[in-house]
């Protein structure tokens, strides 16, 4: 464990921007639910509707998870119910990004060679997200004891948030272990919380309980905050990382430093036609992301599609909860401006992806694999384009993907297939243009500030998701609101479609890109 301190200052110092966005920004949520259910929901005669309503519908309780009660307390445990999910793979993520991201680019053979011990590296990536995952279950269970929920409830949610994280984190460590590369560690991570994220959704829509019970999402939701606390879920998160930690450290000090546990597979001999030039080279760097990314795109179009109507009926009657998805979603029906509003937050999703798929280019530089490249017949504005080619597209299939899909299972659920698929489609690619503009941020970050590329463009995706989820729950400015592209996205479900704004924010998106372009086509590349 030499040196296990000084490696985890490291990391604290390579995160300081990054580790504090996503734990503020997910400790605020609960509270929020928690505040905005008790203004709409005062009586209890209208929150165990609610709750009757939710409770009836597979596909809300497919998305969320079960209801546990009809106070407002369980009710915003519910609607936090993605939030075990999003800690997971986040934690999931940060683990390998210090671990086998760092041994794939060479600075833990550096740092090895070093007075540091074996287990140092994966020690110190454990204990900075340990603690990231505590000190942020413990925000939340405050946060929401802060609005008047009790203690008990409030620490038991808490709790549930914090070791999903730390069980995963730990399951990101063992992915680190098995593989050569930080792209296999975290698809089979990825593909772990997946497969648990799947049976805990059949589980609670399906009714079957024992199909629940055996993911680490399900254990979390079984904690049942507000309704009953049950503590033994937490002891089986608990077990989990325990276990899985244990025979992480155990594989790590049997393998070589650089190799995985199962052996690589050997790619073909000679390189085919499609990788002749930065397109094809870019295609190969994102084409398994994009498939990722467009099927949990369709899955989640057809349980927001199936819900809708369901949501509509759960507020329907309460002019309060009406009110604020119309200023979320637009002035159509409720069914459509809950779906506006899960719209806003799928092109956030999608957001993400297009600033994945952007920061490729910067991973690339930094792994030194961009030098070899741009020392080729290959000019740096066609490097760069083809890696933008694929951030813009990416993002638009995405949509695209969800649009479709939304309108389908929603036509299906009112009887008007040929009407909703096309308004839903529209609805989901009138959000592209406000994608593209902080994908446009992202590479001029890339050209202009490569060091801090990362965290101010991931931090530009937290302060957009902030203000949509909360701008108008807590009434903020309207200039502070005007800050996100997402704002001025027309509500095409709401009204007719307004053109300028769209072009608007095209060309803003173009204009961010190009300024990229020119500042990288005029820095160094380090070598």
């Amino acid at each position: 464990m030499t040196g296990t301190r000084h490696l985890a200052r490291l990391i604290l110092r390579r995160d300081r921007v990054l580790l504090p966005i996503w734990v503020l920004l997910i400790a605020a949520l609960p509270a929020s639910y928690a505040t905005t259910y008790a203004e709409l929901y005062p009586s209890a005669a209208e929150r165990a509707a609610y709750a009757a309503t939710t409770a009836g519908n597979p596909s809300i309780v497919a998305l969320l998870g079960p209801v546990h009660g009809d106070s407002v307390g369980a009710l915003a445990a519910q609607r936090a119910g993605l939030l075990p999910l999003i800690v997971g793979l986040i934690s999931l993520l940060v683990v390998v990004r210090h671990t086998r991201a760092e041994e794939e680019a060479g600075r833990r053979e550096l740092l090895g060679a070093t007075v540091l011990g074996r287990y140092a590296g994966l020690a110190a990536a454990l204990l900075v997200t340990y603690a990231a995952d505590l000190l942020l279950g413990l925000l939340v269970a405050g946060g929401l004891v802060a609005t008047g929920l009790a203690a008990a409830g409030s620490l038991a949610f808490g709790l549930s948030v914090a070791l999903t994280g730390i069980a995963f984190a730990t399951v990101g460590a063992l992915a680190a272990q098995l593989t050569e590369s930080a792209g296999g560690a975290r698809g089979l991570g990825v593909g772990v919380l997946g497969v648990a994220y799947l049976l805990r959704l059949a589980g609670d829509a399906g009714g079957t309980e024992w199909l629940s019970l055996l993911s680490p999402l399900g254990w979390a939701q079984r904690t049942r905050p507000y309704a009953g606390e049950r503590w033994w879920p937490l002891a089986l998160l608990a077990g989990l990382a325990v276990l899985v930690g244990v025979l992480a450290f155990r594989l790590s000090a049997r393998r070589d430093l650089g190799a995985g546990v199962l052996p690589a597979r050997l790619g073909p001999a000679a390189a085919g036609p499609a990788l002749a030039g930065p397109w094809g080279l870019a295609w190969r760097l994102n084409r398994v992301a994009l498939l990722g990314w467009a099927v949990g795109a369709a899955a989640l179009g057809a349980v927001l599609g199936g819900a809708a109507e369901a949501a509509g009926d759960a507020v329907r009657g309460n002019e309060a909860a009406a009110r604020l998805l119309e200023r979320l979603g637009g002035s159509a029906s409720v069914a459509e401006a809950y779906l506006g509003a899960t719209l806003s937050i799928t092109a956030l999703a999608a957001a993400g992806h297009g600033i994945q798929a952007a920061l490729r280019m910067r991973t690339e530089e930094a792994g030194q694999r961009a030098e070899p490249v741009l020392a080729s017949g290959v000019s740096r504005s066609r490097w760069l384009l083809g890696h933008l080619g694929f951030a813009l597209l990416g993002p638009a299939v995405m949509l695209t993907v969800t649009g479709l899909v939304t309108g389908l299972a929603y036509g299906l659920s009112v009887g008007d297939v040929a009407g909703r698929v096309p308004r839903l489609t529209g609805a989901a690619l009138a959000q592209v243009p406000a994608v593209w503009v902080l994908v446009g941020l992202a590479v001029l970050l890339f050209g202009l500030l490569p060091r801090i590329s990362v965290g101010a463009a991931w931090g530009a995706l937290a302060a957009c998701l902030l203000l949509g989820q909360l701008g108008a729950i807590l009434d903020l400015s309207r200039w502070l609101l005007d800050l996100s592209p997402f704002t001025h996205t027309p509500q095409v479900l709401g009204g007719p479609v307004s053109a300028p704004p769209l072009l608007a924010l095209t060309a803003t998106a173009a204009a961010l890109a190009l300024a990229g372009l020119a500042a990288f086509r005029h820095r160094d590349v380090p070598t």
